[in-house]
């Protein structure tokens, strides 16, 4: 017979204790241990047996049929990119964001766009929202099809039981954190309930080459909620990224079995749905001020595509009183202090007594090195006043010693710099720049820091 016993699980990193504290003591979390009822079965003696029911054993790697898989296309060109060109059959995908983001508006679109594919019929799950509510949403983003099926149910093991009769092509489960196995005392979104009932549906959609796709919530951390061991179980976990004032959402995949992790894509908000942003440099450049200082172009590699970004920066005299504040916005506050330390050791600019502000503008985030010599010179130009070339592009990482270091695919990002009208390009002295010669670009190569603001006129 099942035993019961009561533990105290932590519902941000899974954690079990058998006493409640109010602090995780493996996770810091404070106030995050829930009590729950933990079901031991006593193992049973026999054959070990698969999560489909069969009998396992070992297989050469050289015997497995190789069988090249044909890929589901949504013609969502953003998304398709991020998943690896197409949904592979069997594959399950992991969507996080914070409310309001967009997650259950694209995964609506997606789901219609697969029922226009090869007759195939899709299931959407909703454990948040009634049947009515979406349809509201299917008719304001015109996603209506009589293939795409809605089940407002968060019993997993309806779920799987109407999945059997329908026997979709794609399943969407909204929310993961929503759905729950009556056997399990413990409420929905607890880590015991996300982990046993995610586990039900992927064996269900490995079994069945099913792709499946959940939608999860974040926590105030911004990764998925319930257990960690929900992103080590999926194929893909996509983050849908991007502040609510602005209209531009960023999906960037942070693990994907079937393609690269590098990749974003980029969609616009509007009133009939997300769509996509084909031309992300432009967007982001359309309303740059000019002749403006603190103002500069950088362009930044996100997988296979050069994005062109403008890096923002503000100095202000903070009155001698207390410490200099370093705020930044789009990019990584430790790095934007480790430069405005290079300014002041190796250019002797005095920034001590100066607040410091860095944005990168249209709420895109970038962690690349490359736009360091963009933020460099975005902050010499404010401090001074002085107003930087809008046709030039600063492209490079900076060291410790205030040297400028090269960077890699110099030549995509140069060829989209050309293509938005930029004629020069602050670069490092090493780059090899023999095969765009042909590109119209004027080069200006500097050894350091300091030789650049020299060469562009800023005295030191």
């Amino acid at each position: 017979m099942a035993k019961k016993k009561v533990v105290f699980v932590c519902q941000n990193c899974g954690q079990s204790s058998p006493r409640w504290a109010g602090k995780c003591a493996s996770c810091g979390e404070w106030n995050s241990l829930v009590e729950e009822i933990q079901v031991s079965e006593r193992p049973r003696a026999g054959r070990a047996l698969s999560p489909e029911g069969r009998s396992t054993k070992p297989i050469s790697i050289h015997a497995l049929p190789q069988t090249p898989e044909k890929r589901m296309l949504t013609h969502i060109g953003e998304f398709d990119r991020i998943v690896g060109n197409g949904v592979i059959p069997g594959s399950v995908s992991l969507i996080g964001g914070e409310p309001g983001i967009g997650k259950s508006t694209l995964m609506l679109q997606v789901a219609h766009k697969l029922c226009l594919q090869d007759e195939q019929v899709v299931l959407y799950v909703t454990g948040e929202e009634s049947a009515e509510q979406l349809r509201l949403r299917g008719e304001r983003l015109e996603a209506l099809h009589e293939r795409l099926y809605v089940l407002p149910e968060t019993n997993t093991d309806l779920i799987i039981e109407h999945i059997s009769a329908l026997r979709p092509q794609v399943v969407v489960v909204d929310s993961i954190q929503t759905i729950y196995l009556p056997e399990l005392e413990s409420a929905p979104g607890s880590v015991s309930q996300i982990r046993e009932s995610a586990a039900r549906l992927l064996y269900l959609a490995k079994a069945e080459r099913m792709p499946l796709f959940f939608i999860g919530h974040v926590t105030k951390t911004g990764v998925v909620a319930g257990p960690r061991v929900l992103e080590h179980m999926v194929d893909t976990v996509l983050y849908f990224e991007g502040a609510r004032h602005h209209t531009y959402r960023i999906l960037r995949a942070v693990k994907n079995r079937f393609g690269s992790t590098n990749e974003i894509g980029i969609f616009e908000m509007t009133a009939a749905g997300l769509k996509e942003v084909k031309n992300p440099s432009e967007i982001f450049l359309q309303e740059r001020p000019p002749e403006t200082p603190g103002s500069v172009v950088s362009s930044a590699m996100e997988g296979t595509r050069p994005l062109l970004v403008e890096i923002q920066a503000l100095t202000s005299f903070n009155g001698g009183f207390g410490i200099a504040r370093r705020s930044t916005s789009g990019v990584d506050h430790r790095r934007v202090s480790l430069l405005m330390a290079v300014l002041e050791k190796r250019v002797g600019l005095r920034l001590i007594d100066q607040d410091v502000f860095v944005n990168i503008a249209g709420g895109i985030r970038v962690d690349e090195p490359a736009i360091d010599l963009a933020i460099v010179l975005a902050t010499v130009s404010s401090f001074r006043n002085q107003a930087v070339d809008p046709r030039l592009i600063a492209i490079g990482e900076v060291g410790l010693a205030g040297e400028i270091r090269s960077v890699s695919h110099l030549e995509r990002r140069i060829h989209e710099a050309t293509r938005l009208g930029f004629t020069k390009c602050l670069v490092a002295k090493s780059t090899v720049t023999k095969r765009l010669r042909a590109a119209n670009v004027e080069f200006i190569r500097a050894r350091s820091v300091t030789q650049a603001l020299d060469l562009l006129g800023f005295s030191a």
